[in-house]
């Protein structure tokens, strides 16, 4: 089978001469540690061709709007964040942190409350042509190598408090619910374009997500998700598949997102990330939603990949293949990117169990 032909019939529940596998950064990005360790120890290869992984990502065309356009919305040190090139293209300032690939977050509309100010904002071009112009020629090229192929749509809520600041985009939600729905109505705009014009350009899976959840729980009420978030998934499901109907929608959310699993399944989403087993017992979840989602990830990047040997690397893939794995339904990868203290024999570990180990039929 190619990739891709492993991709597609393990999504449609069929079974694969092997499980579909990848590093979670083949499709997000990898932290520098692990870029660098793997370019060379991979090299002259990408990552991608040495491990055969089996799917990969292509990008919107970068923006070609200058980020001097916040200088307004940065304050004092905008020069500063500006020349260091740490503003992204929706002007939230990415200051380093001094740990590895973590950042300080500057939100430019943190304090902001008139909605007049935030229809002002400079917004992205996501929604400009020549942002999407070549995707679906990068997609075919990567089809005929026979790689699966995700198209990133971006998040709502993340993006919204990035923005706005977490603490004050919460407290919108409570008291503010108007200018929470005025910014995530804008950020949810963005993401139902940009997974419309990947799935027009033929990619197999738009990617979608916003962790809503940390290992305890929900980080917020049900309720306040159905309002604020629900209906804006949906609708972004929507456009995917109206366009067209056979590319598989991806959702994301870190931690214990088991309470919302039947309504992302009433909304439309086939595809659930990463199944943290820190907090999700991935066996239970295959069990009870199966037969209605797929699952990717699955493999625990705090504990095991990080910490554990490479034996234990092994177990724990073969077990996730078995349990999760059977009758198809299982892109097994790491549930999130890989920590800096993660050794290269874990992760060829990772690789060679997936590849021996050999899903069960549906039983």
């Amino acid at each position: 089978m190619t990739s891709r032909e492993r991709v597609l019939a393990a999504l449609a529940h069929q079974g694969t001469d092997r499980v579909p596998r990848l590093l979670y950064e083949e499709v997000i990005g990898y932290t520098p540690p692990i870029e660098r360790m793997l370019r060379e120890r991979c090299a002259p290869q990408a990552p991608r061709d040495y491990f055969q992984m089996d799917l990969t990502r292509v990008p919107p065309e970068p923006t070609v709007l200058p980020r001097r356009r916040f200088a307004e919305w940065l304050g004092p040190d905008a020069e500063r964040a500006l020349a260091a090139g740490e503003v992204d293209e929706w002007g939230v300032w990415q200051q380093p942190g001094g740990f590895h690939h973590f950042s300080r977050m500057r939100s430019p509309l943190r304090s902001v409350r008139d909605l007049r100010r935030i229809e002002a904002y400079p917004w992205p071009d996501l929604d400009d042509a020549y942002r999407f112009a070549t995707v679906a020629q990068r997609t075919a090229e990567l089809h005929r190598r026979g790689l699966a192929v995700v198209g990133y749509a971006g998040m709502v809520f993340e993006r919204a408090w990035y923005l706005r600041g977490f603490e004050d985009l919460m407290t919108d939600l409570l008291t503010a619910p108007d200018l929470a729905h005025a910014l995530l109505e804008r950020t949810a705009w963005f993401q139902r374009h940009a997974a419309e014009q990947f799935a027009r350009a033929g990619v197999d899976i738009v990617i979608t997500g916003d962790d809503v959840a940390g290992q305890g729980g929900l980080l917020m009420r049900r309720e306040t998700w159905r309002e604020f978030l629900k209906p804006r998934l949906a609708a972004t499901v929507a456009a995917v598949k109206a366009v067209r109907p056979e590319c598989r929608v991806f959702y994301h959310s870190d931690g214990n997102v088991e309470p919302l699993i039947p309504e992302l399944i009433e909304v439309g989403i086939e595809i659930l990330n990463p199944v943290q087993p820190e907090c999700m017992d991935p066996a239970a979840v295959k069990r009870q939603y199966g037969d209605r989602l797929s699952f990717w990830g699955t493999v625990s990047a705090q504990r095991t990949m990080p910490f554990g040997t490479p034996a234990d690397v092994r177990a724990e893939v073969r077990t996730r293949i078995r349990e999760v794995g059977g009758g198809g339904g299982l892109i097994l990868a790491p549930a999130h990117v890989l920590s800096p203290e993660v050794p290269w024999e874990n992760v060829t570990a990772f690789f060679e169990a997936a590849d021996s180990t050999v899903p069960e039929a549906a039983g």
